[in-house]
């Protein structure tokens, strides 16, 4: 047998119910926030990744060379061809730009719950301006997506990298060592920060500086605690207009930063806490990312969401959504009323209610069972005596009922029935 690669999974049917129904209903809020879908290359110039993340993301990537001897890269996220394709495409379009992506992505790293080496995204792009009103959208949008789900315990957590930043950078003057620095304390690495700046003979006050910002957590408030800067004013307007979007139980983090230069603004995560270690189901924040790929600077604010960590969190929450195969199983009782039960089966799906058919010419006794297993509501029985009458027989699959029907209006007593038995559950 050939396994499947390490990293990788299958998804049944069952599982794949689910995980479209979430992935759907953040669709439909990203559509109702006015973002429009994009879909890139799922391969990408290898040099996209490394001019966004550096060299040293390569040894995280699927990179090959193909036949044209180009160095190509399986993306291991989706943001970065999403500018690429509004540098090539896009820059002149009004702004702002409302994008959403749904994608499988790559990378090579140690599998583990919630890690995986394919994994899912949905993410979104507003490219246009650096202000508290985009930056509000962006957070309104992925909170959104978040209940959508059916998801209700997660955390919004608020930062700006701007605060650091800037206290990092005037400190030291060498951008190479600033740019460790920032990248140790998105590892949340204060040991290591402490080791780099000792060794670089940096004041050791700079370490209690930056250890005083990224514990700064709280309500807006807690920014009153540190020396004010122009990122106060933008996360006190921001928190303003989220409160006006209805959402006021986010939380100020000052300990949030990514470690890459592109990114100059808001930095948010949104966490599912059941989840434990690996409970960040959210990412994103404020960057200029586009000159990097030869456009004209511009601000945007996105995030991208974890779709196999969302369903990982409604799993503990017990909110996955059930997988309903089938609402009608047509069963012939015999060889020559089976061509009655295929026109009858076309006839209910054209309705747009999930029917199916026995197709392994099994009596009326086995049928039943095997409609059973698959979960039909409702079984149509199709007759010698009741077709002779231009009727079929409805079966309830739960109580046993039976009730005979004209066979010309069986979809609509379907459409009865199964709007009845969903009355009765609720």
């Amino acid at each position: 047998m050939i396994q499947r690669p390490r990293g990788t999974r299958d998804f049944g049917p069952a599982e794949m119910a689910g995980r479209r129904a979430v992935e759907q209903a953040m669709r439909n809020t990203c559509h109702r926030f006015g973002f429009g879908e994009v879909v890139t290359p799922t391969f990408e110039q290898a040099e996209l990744f490394t001019l966004r993340s550096g060299e040293e993301i390569v040894d995280e990537m699927y990179v090959f060379r193909d036949k044209g001897n180009r160095e190509i890269a399986l993306r291991p996220e989706i943001t970065a061809s999403v500018i690429r394709f509004f540098v090539n495409e896009m820059s002149t379009m009004p702004k702002p730009l409302k994008l959403y992506y749904v994608g499988n992505c790559f990378r090579y790293e140690n599998p583990q719950s919630g890690r995986y080496r394919e994994f899912f995204q949905l993410g979104a792009e507003l490219i246009g301006n650096d202000n508290p009103e985009t930056d509000a959208e962006v957070i309104s949008l992925a909170v959104e997506c978040m209940r959508s789900t059916g998801l209700h315990n997660f955390d919004v957590r608020i930062g700006h990298i701007g605060i650091l930043k800037s206290l990092i950078t005037e400190e030291i003057e060498d951008g190479a060592i600033a740019g460790n620095v920032l990248r140790m304390i998105d590892k949340e690495d204060f040991d290591a920060v402490g080791q780099t700046l000792e060794a670089n003979g940096i004041s050791g006050s700079l370490l209690e500086s930056i250890t005083a910002i990224a514990g700064t957590k709280g309500g807006v408030d807690v920014l009153e605690s540190i020396e004010e800067t122009e990122a106060h004013e933008h996360l006190r307007e921001l928190f303003e207009i989220l409160k006006l979007y209805g959402i006021d139980d986010c939380q100020l983090d000052l300990g949030i930063v990514r470690g890459l230069d592109y990114y100059s603004g808001m930095v948010f995560e949104i966490d599912a806490p059941k989840l434990g270690a690996e409970k960040q189901v959210l990412g994103g924040g404020s960057y200029t990312l586009s000159e990097l790929f030869g456009g004209e600077p511009v601000f945007s604010t996105g995030f991208a969401i974890g779709i196999d960590r969302v369903m990982l969190a409604l799993e503990a929450e017990k909110e996955a959504p059930e997988y309903a195969p089938m609402d009608v199983f047509v069963v012939p009782t015999e060889d020559a009323m089976r061509k009655y039960a295929f026109a009858i089966v076309s006839k209910i799906r054209a309705r747009g209610l999930r029917a199916d058919v026995d197709l392994m010419r099994r009596n009326m006794s086995k049928s039943l069972k095997y409609a059973s297993s698959k979960g039909a509501r409702l079984a149509v029985i199709v007759g010698k005596d009741e077709m002779a009458k231009r009727s079929v027989t409805l079966r309830d699959m739960k109580s046993g009922e039976q009730t005979l029907v004209p066979a010309d209006l069986v979809a609509e007593e379907l459409e009865k029935a199964l709007e009845n038995q969903s009355s009765e559950q609720s």
